[in-house]
């Protein structure tokens, strides 16, 4: 859907289905660094910068609206609240990026993955397609991987660990929480960088 390095991009708006921003290494490896859910801009770095930064793909079947920049310009003349939402969707978006750089540097593979999840779980919540019990998610042991930095099998061997432990068990596309407030504990999640409402965590 967006290139990285390509210029004059469009950005999307996800009505429905899953997809995932990533950088592509020189030898073949990546670096998903978020996933985006239903309501999620895709690609707005790519319509403000002259060059696309990264690349974006789909996970699932989707439906999307393009962006041109064009478009997105004249509307932010014309509606002053609509340019204050992307300034904000562009903040919350910088803000889960900080969030996952402490993933990666600072948080136990078990950590990572228990916050991962919990953050996914938070925003599918807030578009009504997850709660405390869990929720359906396409992802695989692979791009699981490439967006906690460790190898696939380092994340089969996590969540076999987080299952064994009660805490939660990610099976046939589905994230069932069985200890959902264990998870919460042992990551140290909040919702304070997401910047909304924390109704799961009460």
């Amino acid at each position: 859907m967006i290139h990285e390095g390509e210029r004059n991009q469009s950005a999307f708006i996800l009505a429905e289905g899953w997809a995932c921003s990533f950088k592509q290494l020189a030898d073949g490896e990546r670096q998903i660094v978020d996933v985006q859910i239903p309501g999620d801009f895709l690609g707005l770095r790519s319509i403000l910068f002259r060059t696309a930064d990264h690349s974006s793909e789909a996970l699932t079947r989707i439906e999307a609206s393009e962006v041109l920049a064009a478009d997105i310009f004249d509307s932010f003349a014309e509606a002053p609240r609509l340019a204050t939402a992307v300034l904000w969707a562009a903040s919350r978006d910088e803000a889960m990026v900080v969030e996952h750089l402490v993933n990666l540097g600072r948080r136990s593979a078990e950590m990572r993955m228990a916050h991962f999840l919990l953050e996914l779980s938070t925003r599918l919540h807030l578009v009504g397609i997850g709660d405390r019990t869990g929720f359906d998610c396409p992802l695989t042991q692979f791009h699981l991987a490439d967006a906690l930095g460790l190898s696939a099998v380092h994340v089969n061997r996590v969540l076999r660990h987080l299952r064994e432990e009660g805490l939660v068990t990610f099976q046939k596309g589905h994230v069932a929480f069985d200890d959902f407030f264990g998870l919460v504990a042992l990551s140290g999640f909040n919702t304070d960088y997401l910047d909304q409402d924390g109704p799961l965590l009460r």
